[in-house]
């Protein structure tokens, strides 16, 4: 449940990067505050006690909180009721806009359920609040993502010519396309999802366009539109230099590419595809959480064993942090096993 939730929170990270930024100075505290010590938390929330009103020491007390409220129940129920006082206090804090500010339905329960009912009462008294919309949006979007689509479309309905809107609903959206059960519900969604990002890509300056490309090709190519997958996958390698992003491209465009080929019958070159993802210099996200096994399994799935394995070793050189579970898998394919937690 834990890797769940952290993985969830690092994708809504990601996928809200540029609303995050202007936020920096609150991360930074909140940053600051996970690297306390427990002696120096507690002269903090001694402070919070004598000062209710000290925001900046809440939101340290948040990243203190941050990793600790998994397996320390004193520290998830401080965590969340600094987290429901800014809501109900310090609604437009640029805290609530990011990770440390968030609950979860499963792990908070019925704190969670007061930090949504207290979103709603904020709405009702400011309804036209573009960061309270922000806000509470990311709040909602892991566990009543309908509800979060909503504000986001209220939201781009007073700030139009704003791409944070369609981005973020553009990533709704594609969570939809991961989790529903059906095929049809799948297409669906990813259709709504490239329809967003189109409109925040069209919207956004350079660097924001490079961030949005893998999704758009994953939404298209969800969709069932191959062209457009093939062009945003080719943009992508266009776009490869030196910045941070540039080993997501150099991934995603030819996991794209290779899952194209493969559907077409190409097996040579969805093969090749799938060598050139793994060569790959890496990234934060792929460093930390791991590359895309899609085409792999794909084309395991076809006994193709041998580029596979060859695949796998690829990614050992980036995602060092799954060295263990990349030996596990080489260890299942060789012998003839397709491992169940290969995706």
């Amino acid at each position: 449940m834990r890797n769940r939730f952290l993985t969830a929170i690092f994708m809504g990270l990601m996928s809200c990067l540029c609303s995050i930024l202007p936020a920096a100075d609150e991360t930074i505290l909140a940053i600051e505050g996970r690297r306390m010590t427990a002696d120096q938390a507690a002269v903090v929330e001694k402070q919070v006690k004598e000062n209710p009103q000290d925001s900046e020491a809440r939101v340290k007390l948040l990243g203190y909180y941050f990793s600790k409220q998994f397996t320390d129940a004193a520290a998830r129920k401080a965590k969340q009721e600094n987290v429901l006082w800014l809501i109900e206090n310090e609604p437009e804090a640029k805290i609530l806009g990011t990770p440390f500010g968030q609950m979860d339905a499963i792990i908070d329960g019925a704190a969670y359920t007061r930090g949504k009912q207290a979103w709603e009462k904020q709405l009702k008294a400011q309804p036209d609040n573009l960061k309270l919309l922000d806000h509470a949006a990311n709040y909602l979007m892991l566990h009543d993502r309908e509800l979060a689509k909503q504000l986001l479309e209220n939201a781009q309905k007073l700030d139009a010519e704003n791409p944070q809107w369609a981005r973020d609903l553009g990533q709704l959206y594609s969570l939809d396309m991961q989790s529903s059960s059906s095929l049809k519900a799948q297409k669906d969604a990813a259709a709504k999802a490239l329809e967003q990002l189109e409109i925040a890509y069209q919207l956004s300056a350079n660097h924001a366009k490079d961030a949005l490309l893998t999704s758009l090709a994953k939404a298209a190519l969800g969709a069932g539109d191959t062209e457009k997958a093939k062009q945003y996958a080719e943009l992508m390698l266009n776009q490869v230099g030196s910045d941070w992003n540039s080993g997501n491209n150099v991934h995603y465009a030819n996991i794209t590419l290779g899952k194209i080929a493969l559907a077409e019958g190409n097996m040579e070159a969805a093969k090749q595809y799938l060598i050139k993802a793994g060569k790959t210099k890496g990234s934060p996200q792929l460093n930390s959480f791991g590359p895309d096994f899609s085409l792999a399994k794909a084309l395991l799935e076809k006994d193709q064993k041998e580029v596979v394995l060859e695949y796998l070793t690829l990614c050992g050189n980036f995602w060092v942090l799954g060295k263990a579970r990349l030996a596990e898998w080489s260890k299942a394919i060789k012998d003839n096993q397709i491992p169940k937690t290969l995706r």
